[in-house]
């Protein structure tokens, strides 16, 4: 029997080993998990930080299991608009910044917080679930089999360590995994690479390939449009959000002309037209593979279809000979360590501002969301939303009882009109501006 199954079969008639009732648990030490640290520490709410690795900074420090950084890795957003409110990134930051300097600024930010004093470190939780004894509370079971009760948990795990791998016909007989295990193009040189997928990350690994692999292929599966990070010398969410915000309706013209002023026509280097408009899905930040595709450093091919031992057939018929597929194809948005059916709908559709679950009130998820803009901020807002709620809930009734009747309603529109295309990921998906405008409306029904 697991450490977690025991803890089940007896949590109804027995005390856990660790009384922390009092206190609330955040679960994950990574950028959502520090945020709420910071929330719940200046509204005086006590809490401790679970984290099973050695250090603060989540999935941007490579040395931790299941990490998916790779050596090339940057921001998409820009680190003006991609800081923790109070604390800007340091002024000799580039417009980007790479991931060493990501995680160096996430462990300045714990420190000038007092954060690390409230994190256990090398403390894997296991499972979470309701108490069993009638008497509120949440049992939290380590993978030491070490049980404790606490007054809440807040989920901060992040959703970028389950990932998911297509499936093919046939069998490929070279190397083949997931972009959570690529690190750098050391792994590429001399090969012939096939990367599958077109998100950020499969661009910024294609790009890797283009300078380092024999051969270099990108498969694909549809049109998608490519953003530059810097319009007219300005980072490019800088130069769009320093104007008058405008509705998607006209949005979606204007920034559609400009990129073809600007990136012009990608069917010239063999990609495909998108199949959608743009802003319905993650934005592409890069048009360094552009800059590959035209000089011939890599090829885009479509979907694959099958795998025949070393080549791959993709859906317009062609083949190519491969040594190394990369499969750049994302990641479930699962929180291992609790049970789906506490928070609704497995999509997570059933989470109230992608917070709260509809039937446990002192449950909450941070940073399970995608959006157009820094992430930073918006699991700042989050985690001050959930430590006002906390904080209603202890001394303002009538303040808890508005938040509660919100929380039943109607679900707020938190797409600003852009009609995402259907996929995983964009199941998750908020934008920006609706989403922080969202948020701030229940905080200042909260606060009055």
């Amino acid at each position: 029997m697991t450490a977690s199954a025991a803890a089940a079969s007896s949590s109804a008639s027995s005390s856990p080993s660790v009384d922390r009732s009092a206190r609330y648990c955040i679960v994950g030490a990574g950028p959502a998990g520090l945020a709420a640290a910071r929330a719940l520490g200046e509204a005086g709410i006590p809490f401790d930080v679970l984290e099973r690795h050695g250090d603060v900074g989540g999935i941007w420090d490579p040395e931790h299991a299941g990490s998916p950084m790779y050596e090339s890795a940057h921001f998409i957003s820009s680190k003006t608009l991609s800081a923790f409110p109070g604390f800007p990134m340091p002024g000799d930051y580039p417009d980007y910044p790479g991931w060493r300097q990501i995680l160096a600024y996430l462990r300045a930010f714990a420190d000038r917080f007092g954060l690390r004093e409230h994190v256990e470190f090398h403390a894997a939780v296991e499972r979470v679930a309701p108490a069993g004894d009638g008497n509120g509370g949440w049992d939290v079971t380590l993978e030491s089999g070490e049980w404790r009760r606490y007054r809440g948990v807040v989920l901060a795990v992040g959703h970028n360590y389950d990932p998911v791998l297509p499936v093919y016909p046939g069998r490929f007989d070279g190397e083949a995994y997931h972009s959570v295990s690529y690190r750098s193009a050391d792994q590429l040189r001399g090969k012939r690479v096939l990367v599958v997928g077109g998100g950020n990350s499969g661009c910024d690994i294609a790009c890797d390939a283009a300078t380092g692999a024999r051969r270099a292929l990108i498969s694909l599966r549809r049109g998608y449009h490519f953003l530059p990070k810097h319009v007219f010398g300005k980072p490019t969410d800088e130069f769009f959000r320093s104007g008058p915000e405008l509705p998607t309706w006209l949005a979606q013209p204007l920034l559609t002309g400009l990129l073809r002023l600007l990136v012009g026509d990608l069917t010239r280097h063999g990609l495909r037209v998108p199949d959608h408009k743009v802003l319905e899905s993650h934005p592409i930040m890069n048009t360094q593979l552009i800059h590959h595709l035209a000089h011939g450093d890599i090829a885009a091919r479509p979907d694959v279809r099958e795998l025949r031992g070393r080549r791959v057939r993709f859906a317009d018929g062609s083949e190519e000979e491969v040594d190394t597929i990369i499969y750049a194809t994302g990641y479930r948005a699962s929180i291992p360590c609790v049970d789906t059916a506490l928070l609704g709908d497995p999509t997570g559709s059933d989470l109230y501002l992608t917070i709260f679950p509809p039937a446990h009130r002192d449950l909450f998820v941070v940073g399970r969301f995608e959006t157009d803009g820094g992430a930073y901020p918006v699991v700042t807002r989050q985690a001050e939303l959930i430590a006002a709620v906390i904080r209603a809930r202890e001394s303002s009734p009538a303040a808890a009882a508005r938040f509660d009747a919100l929380a039943r309603g109607p679900r707020p529109d938190l797409s600003h009109g852009v009609k995402y295309i259907d996929s995983p990921r964009h199941s998750i998906y908020v934008q920006y501006e609706a989403y922080g405008r969202a948020v701030g409306r229940v905080l200042e029904g909260l606060h009055r």
